[in-house]
């Protein structure tokens, strides 16, 4: 019992020191910061926190120098969630976009018979942006003008920076399309498409059509790309770059080497290095950006604008606080 008690006023008196050092050592520091205001430059002797603006989307940093001439910054941005439209045409089999629509018009009301719902020769794909990162950023002040700065670092997030999807109400037309080819697999494997008792429905009119999909442009060997429906009756697309974007840039505005206002504003500009040329993903594994030629409508636009960006250029402002 007694060791218990003198443990017990053993801690006490550590926790009175403890908290003794502490007070003293604030008070050590609050008299050193009124003979000596302006602190010296050194990592988390300053400090300031920043709201982020501009085509790595909304975001928050802070920053503290480390030397004279170099400040280390480090944060977190994201992309707004935003949605926007494409549409895709259904395909069957081969020849010109009129002799396809006149077959998918005979075989529509078949398949509208089987599923109780009517079929639409088009679909519709909402695409959305997934972009988020964590950086780690390096400013130097190369000049006597503290005002300009030159920036390395690097930017870290998911691969998947976009996704698209079918909308809800194409879902029944995409059905269809799965069920058609299912019954076309059957036909072209000289099965039976249903079987019911004695009695069999063969398709060997469906051979004549071909097979049922959303057209997506020429493979490299000249065949067409029609994305079909997965097993859940869906399509996806999605894009992809690599994890780890090194940055570089350079920027100007107020820095916290010489500027003793609590509020500041610079700009910035400069690269982030995907490692290559983006990929477009279906969900069968299909790459539009390096598979499929031609690919026709907003997707081509979207697919060609994405080959061109080999790097992603950054334009951002950010507006900061002193904290201490």
């Amino acid at each position: 019992m007694q060791s218990v008690i003198n443990m017990k006023k053993t801690f006490t008196s550590l926790l009175c020191l403890l908290f003794g050092g502490i007070v003293m050592c604030a008070q050590t520091r609050n008299s050193f910061d009124y003979q000596f205001p302006e602190k010296k430059n050194g990592l988390f002797n300053k400090m300031d926190v920043a709201l982020t603006l501009g085509s790595t989307g909304v975001g928050i940093d802070v920053a503290s120098p480390v030397t004279d001439f170099m400040q280390v910054r480090a944060g977190f941005s994201f992309m707004p969630k935003f949605e926007y439209k494409m549409n895709f045409p259904i395909e069957v089999g081969e020849g010109t976009r009129e002799e396809q629509q006149s077959k998918f018009e005979q075989l529509s009301g078949m398949l509208e018979q089987f599923t109780g719902h009517a079929v639409d020769d088009n679909v519709d794909m909402i695409g959305e942006p997934t972009f988020y990162n964590f950086k780690l950023l390096f400013d130097f002040f190369p000049l006597q003008d503290k005002r300009w700065h030159v920036t390395a670092g690097f930017y870290a997030g998911p691969s998947r920076i976009g996704k698209a999807y079918n909308t809800t109400g194409d879902m029944p037309s995409l059905f269809a399309v799965k069920m058609y080819n299912s019954m076309y697999d059957k036909a072209a494997n000289d099965e039976p498409i249903l079987e019911m008792g004695d009695f069999a429905l063969w398709g060997d009119q469906l051979l004549e059509y071909g097979r049922m999909g959303i057209g997506m442009g020429k493979k490299a060997d000249g065949t067409t790309y029609r994305m079909e429906p997965n097993e859940k009756s869906m399509v996806s697309a999605k894009m992809k770059v690599n994890s780890f974007r090194p940055y570089l840039g350079f920027g100007y505005g107020n820095s916290m080497m010489n500027n003793n206002s609590k509020y500041s504003i610079s700009f910035d500009c400069g690269v982030l290095f995907w490692g290559g040329t983006p990929s477009v993903l279906t969900h069968d594994g299909t790459n539009l950006s390096k598979d499929v030629k031609n690919i026709p409508g907003k997707v081509g636009d979207y697919v060609d604008m994405a080959k061109q960006f080999k790097v992603f250029p950054v334009i951002e402002v950010r507006i900061s606080r002193r904290l201490f």
